[in-house]
């Protein structure tokens, strides 16, 4: 879709093979990729363009004037006729001629002549109806209706003929045919103007084109000419006046309106329809045939026989005469699916879902009703035919003139589509489920005797088996495999599986074999491939044609051709069929070029870019977007692109149909942005390119880097001082630590030798209260020896001879010397404990302290009471007395609270 409305009113080529239209709401132009429209400042329909230099000249109501690109690839208007505002008409501007350096531009009153050069006009005034200008050989012409045609001399009209068929009807176009002048008229025809007279046209084609309403028509460079028609599309006439072709709607243009006609720099035609654009390449090598309204259906077979072209089709046989204009007629009683067509022994045979047909005189005769007929092949010299069936094989023979089915091959009923001779009875047959059989056959051709896998040929669907140059050949995804009968085996071919099968090409593994031409056809995902033996000896040359599996529409697995003459084969598709003429294939070197390249912060609006200059982007700049094509306008061949950016990768893109890329956060650096482009196998002549570099982020500019210099020497500088800083307090730490470590260590051998003098103290106390508790028991022994002694001393009855021994016991008993000797001994064991015990309570005396000093060893009373020299009863009114004293409570025990103190 070219983005416009459906009026398009004339068409022009600029110097780079770009095309421009002139449409209802503006000048659209084609770069082969993409349409752009543009419109006028005044909003009007633009009626008529033509390109002269650089300088894109338009016509439209009150209005014309020139376009040219600016710096960034688009096009800027500037008015011509706002020059001579106040001499303008209501009027629109129909024709635009160059003519020396005067541009004409022609309304239906007037022709204003621009001179280029001192930018003055001159004005012819029509005062009636201007049809058209033409110029025709360096001369222009112009129809004044009513008038006759004039030819413009010297600035001024001059009548050349006031017929009254060149004054009363319109006048489409002049041609210059062996030098002599014929007017298209609009619905009378073409007529000759010898010496002042004119004549009907004699030609072939009047019978064809009398009745036509011819709106525009075009003189091409060959000589032949096309006519544009108000109803029936266009009608192509070769210079001698034949009808080479018709083509309308139905056959494929947009609408049967030509508005419009115009001839590009590659012979392409191309027809401003009143509801589109058609281009129509008469010289390209593919033509195509398009069941639009499905009587034919989709073409499975195709073969010539006696100058007539047959077709079998999914609906049955079709003809007609070879290289006719007239329709398909369909044979009777052949209604269903086709599967080939073969002409053997001058006989044409038809292999059909319903059996085999002999097709002759318009006839099909049905000679076998076996069911499914793929393919017949001749029995090496045996007159026998062998067909393939949807259950096995079957043999033809012919008694007279008549062929009829002899009989089917016993032993074997596997589908059998491909099958070729291996040699006089044995068979190789190809069924996609059970892959590549070989059969044994007996001499008579009438049964199977075995038959088992060939494992040497892989299974594969879409696959096939042809013979081709005495070699048995067997065409899968997996590889093309080629039998070697000295081995017994397919071995796979390396020239033939890269030409056909190669790497994610694959589509089909079907080949065909052309006997009149020797050549092997084969077909990728891109292209067709066909191989042919060399002129001068016998190795094969491969060949390759673009033609993508998209753009022909042939049918996968099931892909037909047939040689109809002069290098030119008819496929079939799945709404018709394509002619190729390979004679037509031509390498025209082509040109690529950059349309347009804009830039961007990120999700911002684009920019346009200069195209001619480098250019320095800013750092936040970085996104680029480029568009570039080949102003090719062949629709079967397709144009691929591949691009690279010189900075960014070092390798070549992969191939794309994409004629844009963009480039997004791209980091800072200088670049050079390269693309090329191919068509089939042949590249562009030219590589375009674009140098761009983008600015360092201002982070990272010069200045910021002088100022990253002066900040690293002075961090350098403050990290040393600080460094420096920190050493010194590292250095007066670890010194602190040290005294602190000196300091803990004298400390910690203070501590030890106080533990060692504690434990010294501690000796010499636990020594002292061992002795004072040795002592004391032995005081307490002594005192119970001496009470012990004294007790039985005291029962003997002459107690007067005792006496004084008991005295003395009594004074033992109740010597302080035992008890000084004691204090001494518990206040070095204990030194603090009697001084505490007195200043808690200072009511105690003497005895008390004596008694606390005891009961602080843990004496009992028992123990306590020889020390006293008391009873146990009397220590036990002590330690009530010494209670009361202390003030103890009752639940309170004595020993534990002297023992805490």
């Amino acid at each position: 879709m070219y983005g416009a409305e459906n009026q398009n009113w004339s068409i022009s080529q600029g110097e780079d093979n770009y095309i421009y239209v002139a449409n209802n709401i503006g000048l659209l132009e084609y770069n082969g990729a993409k349409w752009q429209l543009y419109t006028l400042p005044n909003g009007s329909v633009v009626r008529s363009v033509n390109v002269v230099n650089s300088k894109i000249y338009t016509g439209a109501y009150m209005e014309f004037g020139y376009w040219e690109k600016n710096q960034y690839g688009k096009l800027i208007y500037e008015s011509i006729s706002s020059k001579i505002k106040n001499d303008l008409i209501a009027e629109d501007f129909w024709n635009i001629l160059p003519f020396d350096s005067f541009i004409l531009f022609q309304s239906l009153q007037r022709i204003y002549i621009y001179d280029t050069i001192n930018e003055s006009f001159s004005i012819i005034d029509a005062k009636v109806p201007l049809t058209n200008i033409f110029k025709v050989n360096e001369s222009l012409y112009f129809q004044k209706k009513g008038l006759g045609i004039f030819r413009i001399e010297n600035g001024e009209p001059v009548l050349i003929s006031e017929d009254p068929i060149l004054k009363n009807h319109i006048i489409v176009n002049i041609y210059l045919i062996n030098e002599s002048l014929f007017f298209q008229t609009q619905e009378l025809g073409i007529f000759k103007f010898n010496n002042a007279k004119i004549s009907k046209w004699d030609i072939p084609a009047n019978e064809s084109i009398q009745n036509l309403n011819v709106y525009s028509s075009l003189q091409l460079k060959d000589g032949s000419i096309v006519l544009g028609t108000i109803s029936d599309g266009i009608y192509h006439l070769s210079k001698s006046g034949y009808l080479i072709t018709s083509i309308n709607q139905e056959k494929g243009l947009n609408n049967n309106t030509v508005l419009s006609l115009f001839e590009d720099n590659d012979q392409n035609i191309w027809l401003g329809l009143d509801n589109g654009i058609s281009v129509i390449n008469f010289n390209s090598p593919f033509s195509v045939y398009n069941d639009l309204k499905g009587k034919l259906g989709s073409v499975y077979a195709s073969v010539v026989f006696e100058d007539k072209l047959y077709l079998g089709t999914n609906q049955g046989l079709f003809f007609k005469k070879l290289n006719s204009n007239e329709n398909f007629k369909f044979i009777n009683g052949t209604k269903g699916q086709v599967w080939c067509l073969k002409v053997i022994d001058s006989t044409l045979f038809c292999g059909h879902n319903s059996g085999t047909f002999v097709v002759g005189n318009n006839k099909a005769t049905l000679i076998s009703d076996i069911m499914g007929t793929w393919d017949v092949k001749p029995i090496f010299k045996t007159g026998l035919l062998l067909q393939g069936n949807y259950n096995g094989l079957s043999v033809l023979e012919k008694k007279g003139n008549t062929w009829n089915l002899r009989n089917t091959l016993d032993g074997f009923n596997i589908s059998s589509r491909f099958f070729e001779f291996s040699k006089e009875n044995e068979i190789f047959v190809h069924h996609e489920s059970n892959g590549v059989l070989r059969l044994k056959i007996d001499t008579n051709f009438e049964g199977v005797l075995n038959y088992q896998k060939e494992p040497s040929a892989p299974k594969s669907l879409k696959s096939s088996l042809v013979t081709y140059y005495n070699k048995l050949i067997y065409a899968s995804n997996l590889g093309v495999f080629v039998y070697v009968k000295e081995q017994q085996k397919f071995i796979r071919d390396t020239i033939l599986t890269n030409n056909f099968i190669n790497n994610d090409n694959y589509i089909s593994g079907k080949l065909i074999v052309e006997d009149k031409t020797n050549t092997l056809w084969g077909f990728t995902k891109n292209s067709l491939v066909y191989f042919s033996p060399g002129k001068l000896d016998s190795s094969l040359r491969s060949h390759n044609i673009s033609l993508t599996a998209d753009l022909r529409n042939f049918l996968p697995g099931f892909e037909s051709m047939t040689y109809l003459q002069d290098a030119v084969y008819l496929f079939g598709t799945s709404r018709g069929y394509i002619k190729l003429d390979v004679n037509k294939f031509n390498n025209d070197s082509f040109n690529i070029t950059i349309n347009a390249i804009q830039e961007s912060v990120l999700n911002e609006t684009k920019n346009d870019v200069a195209l001619n200059t480098s250019t320095k982007f800013k750092a936040f700049e970085n996104n680029l977007f480029f568009e570039f094509s080949v102003p090719e306008f062949n629709n079967y061949f397709e144009v691929h692109y591949q691009y690279q950016l010189e900075g960014l990768h070092h390798n070549w893109s992969n191939w794309s149909t994409n004629s844009k890329v963009s480039f997004e956060n791209l980091p800072y650096g200088e670049y050079k942005f390269k693309v090329r482009a191919q068509i089939g196998n042949q590249l562009s002549e030219n590589i375009a390119s674009y140098k761009f570099t983008i600015d360092r982020p201002w982070y990272i500019s010069n200045k910021m880097i002088v100022v990253y210099s002066v900040l690293f020497i002075l961090i350098i500088v403050l990290v040393h001082f600080i460094y420096k800083r920190n050493f010194n307090k590292q250095k007066q730490k670890l010194i602190e630590k040290k005294q602190r470590e000196f300091a803990l260590s004298k400390l910690e051998s203070e501590k030890v030798i106080m533990k060692l003098k504690n434990e010294r103290l501690q000796n010499e106390i636990d020594s002292k209260t061992r002795e004072l508790s040795a002592s004391t028991m032995s005081i307490v022994k002594k005192n119970q020896i001496l009470n012990t002694i004294k007790e039985e001393l005291e029962s003997v009855k002459e107690s007067g001879k005792v006496k004084p021994v008991i005295k003395i016991i009594n004074k033992n008993l109740t010597n302080t010397g035992d008890w000084e000797m004691f204090q001494k001994a518990f206040n070095d064991a204990d030194s603090d404990f009697l001084k505490k015990v007195k200043n808690v309570h200072p009511t105690l005396t003497p005895n008390d302290l004596r008694l606390c000093a005891y009961l602080r060893l843990n004496l009992s009373s028992k123990e306590i009471a020889p020390l006293l020299n008391i009873s146990v009863r009397s220590v036990e009114i002590k330690r009530y007395r010494l209670r009361k004293k202390m003030e103890l409570q009752h639940e309170k025990s004595l020993v534990e609270y002297i023992l805490q103190l």
